[in-house]
């Protein structure tokens, strides 16, 4: 049987991208789009890859989005045309932003039934407007050889596609005419092998030559005499920690950075941006990743009296704000006149007073917590010791009022924070509960991530279920709010003859979204219409939620409850509801 150009198509392209380096390629139902889903199950089977069938175009892009935070690989997703593809929006916003890897292979009709009111037809170049790194509207008959040999064409087109998603998003618009598919053989098997094979040559060569032209760029210098702050913001990743130290300068890294640990850590940097005695004697920050946590890091970074200098994803950087604005090449951003151990005038004092003050600020909070719940109270271990049964009582009693303590938000994200280990993945959605940890923690390097490209909470899940399916055999976890969790439970649905990711979803339920309750509005708004359309109340079942999507339950009503479902976490997907009070 003759193969059709929509297979033969398939074929060479899902080739190439196992030839650069695509591991697992996400597949959405759909008629239109059958020879590339049907290609890529044909390839898993084999073992070249991994496929993940996902019914929700959203669900899908956020899971491909999850797979390439944690991978640092495009994952692929297939969808038919119309409003399938337009489900793909919200992952490739947060993507753009984010600037994560993201591949998009949108099936589509022939160009002449655009506007035409045929069915399931819509204007699908363009749909995503500036936050796709490249596009290319592709006419399948015109790019596919019908000779033996594999199509240059198609291996250029996925080479090209798979460059420019290795930034930010990257959408291929395929269409398609009828015949839509023809059976999967040895041959079309036998066209991927061909076309993988040239791709990987192709991309071999491309190696060397970009080898072979990497010069170094300028470095900047940095002068001593002016205090400097290190500021980590979302991915920021542990260069800028390496940095700090180097430097000898206080780090501020939000939770969710990868640079929450070191010496030089400030974990109250709120409390310590909002000290002029500090605040005020700040000469320049350096920014990696993007900080959107507080409003003090903004609030700094625009200050004209400060020099602000923002480290980029590619180690290249721009200086603003008493700099020029130009860009400058990859630069070690160290201290160039006196070397990392020889630290200018008076540096060593500020960054003590830096430490103490958040030193303090700490013991005070730590104060405050162990006066309202028996669960951070310190144990008295002589108690335990004693041979009186009254102080062996005690110490029975304080144990057991610890185990029924009320869980806090705190309390839920320190207990979630101690049980996370440094190959273990965590997650926190946008929701109150990541602010919380952001004010609280302490270092710990962990791997963190959350989406705040856009600081959206749609998708949280399935990025954590992506991230899980790439880390495996780590246990990722993923923390978030009541509200965040409802808005992306499509996530939780995995079809049959899927891989079920090792993820343990945290749910702090206040039957709300509490984070507006922040806002100056809720002290002046009329609370029925505030509760109505901010606060939006509900009475959402997560335990008939999770029996729905076949997810174990488990409800954690105390700190016991809940140190018990984050050591006992199974190698299944997992829900934990944490009822909180609002």
């Amino acid at each position: 049987m003759t193969t059709v150009a929509a297979t033969r198509f398939a074929a060479e392209f899902l080739g190439s991208l196992v030839g650069l380096g695509v591991t697992d390629i996400i597949v959405c139902p759909g008629s239109r789009s059958q020879a590339l889903a049907l290609t890529a199950v044909a390839l898993a089977q084999r073992g070249d890859l991994r496929v993940h069938v996902r019914m929700d175009e959203r669900a899908a892009a956020f899971l491909a989005l999850g797979i390439a935070v944690e991978s640092g690989v495009p994952a692929p997703v297939i969808t038919t045309s119309g409003s399938a593809v337009a489900n793909l929006l919200p992952a490739v916003v947060e993507a753009h932003h984010a600037h994560v890897p993201m591949m998009l292979l949108t099936a589509d009709r022939p160009a002449a039934m655009r506007g035409t009111g045929a069915n399931q037809v819509t204007i699908q170049p363009g749909m995503f407007g500036e936050f796709v790194s490249w596009e290319s509207d592709v006419v399948v008959s015109q790019v596919v050889s019908q000779e033996p040999e594999t199509s240059g064409q198609v291996i250029v087109l996925a080479t090209t596609a798979w460059q420019h998603a290795q930034s930010g998003p990257a959408h291929v618009n395929l269409q398609f005419i009828e015949p839509l598919s023809s059976p999967i053989d040895d041959d079309v098997l036998h066209m991927a092998d061909q076309a993988a094979e040239k791709a990987r040559d192709a991309a071999r060569v491309e190696d060397a030559d970009s080898a072979e032209g990497n010069h170094a760029g300028v470095n900047i210098e940095l002068t001593r005499g002016l205090l400097t702050v290190v500021v980590a913001g979302a991915d920021a990743g542990d260069r800028a920690e390496a940095l700090a130290f180097e430097g000898g300068w206080p780090l501020i890294a939000e939770v969710s950075s990868g640079a929450r640990f070191g010496r030089n850590l400030i974990v109250n940097y709120r409390e310590a941006l909002s000290t002029p005695e500090l605040a005020d004697e700040i000469g320049r920050v350096i920014v990696f990743g993007h900080p959107t946590l507080t409003r003090q890091i903004p609030q700094l970074i625009q200050r004209p009296d400060v020099e602000t200098i923002h480290v980029r994803p590619d180690d290249r950087v721009m200086l603003a704000a008493g700099s020029n604005s130009n860009d400058s090449g990859p630069n070690d951003s160290g201290p160039k006149d006196s070397g990392p151990n020889s630290p200018g005038p008076n540096e060593t004092d500020v960054l003590n007073r830096w430490r103490r003050f958040d030193r303090d600020v700490s013991e005070k909070r730590a104060a405050q917590l162990a006066e309202t719940s028996a669960a951070v109270r310190a144990p008295n271990v002589d108690t335990a010791r004693s041979a009186n049964p009254k102080d062996q009582r005690l110490f029975v009693d304080g144990e057991l009022a610890a185990s029924r303590a009320e869980v806090t938000r705190e309390l839920l994200v320190d207990a979630v924070w101690r049980a996370t280990w440094p190959h273990d993945r965590l997650v926190f959605g946008a929701s109150r509960l990541i602010r919380v940890a952001d004010s609280t923690l302490p270092g710990k390097k962990i791997t963190v991530h959350a989406n705040r490209g856009l600081s959206g909470i749609d998708g949280n899940i399935g990025t954590g279920m992506g991230i899980a399916l790439a880390a495996a055999p780590a246990l990722t976890r993923v923390v978030l709010g009541d509200v965040a969790a409802l808005h992306d439970a499509g996530s939780m649905l995995i079809p049959r003859g899927d891989v079920r990711p090792r993820v343990q979803v945290i749910v702090g339920n206040d039957g709300g979204g509490s984070i507006f309750d922040q806002l100056e509005v809720a002290d002046s708004a009329d609370p029925n219409a505030f509760d109505r359309v901010m606060f939006t109340s509900h009475d959402a079942s997560f335990e008939q939620l999770a029996a729905a999507y076949g997810w174990r339950y488990v409800r954690a009503d105390t700190m016991g409850d809940l140190e018990r479902a984050l050591t006992g976490a199974g190698d299944e997907p997992e829900l934990v509801e944490v009822r909180l009070a609002r």
